[in-house]
C-alpha cells in the first residue's frame, strides 16, 4: 500500500476531520482514506435527476396525490 503526506492542511479542516471520524467511530486516517476512495471512485451507472431525487426521498415514505380529472382545453383568448 502507498502512503501520502498532506502538508499545509488548515487547522479547521483537521479539526472537522477529527470530529467526522469520531462520529463514524473511525480513526482520522481511516476517515481520510474513505473520503479519498469515495471522491475518486468511478460511478458505475449515470443516473438521471428523477432517479436521484427518488433515491433521496424514498426512505421518507411515499405520498399519493390525487390527480385532477382531465378536461378539454379551453379556447385561447382572442385579441381582435
Amino acid at each position: 500500500m502507498a502512503s501520502i503526506t498532506i502538508r499545509n492542511l488548515d487547522d479547521d479542516v483537521k479539526r472537522l476531520l477529527r470530529v467526522r471520524a469520531a462520529e463514524h467511530h473511525r480513526s482520522m486516517e481511516e476517515e481520510a482514506r474513505l473520503i479519498l476512495r469515495e471522491a475518486v471512485e468511478l460511478k458505475k451507472t449515470p443516473r438521471n435527476l428523477a432517479s436521484t431525487i427518488r433515491a433521496r426521498i424514498a426512505p421518507l415514505g411515499g405520498v399519493d396525490l390525487e390527480l385532477p380529472p382531465r378536461v378539454p382545453m379551453r379556447e385561447p383568448p382572442s385579441f381582435d
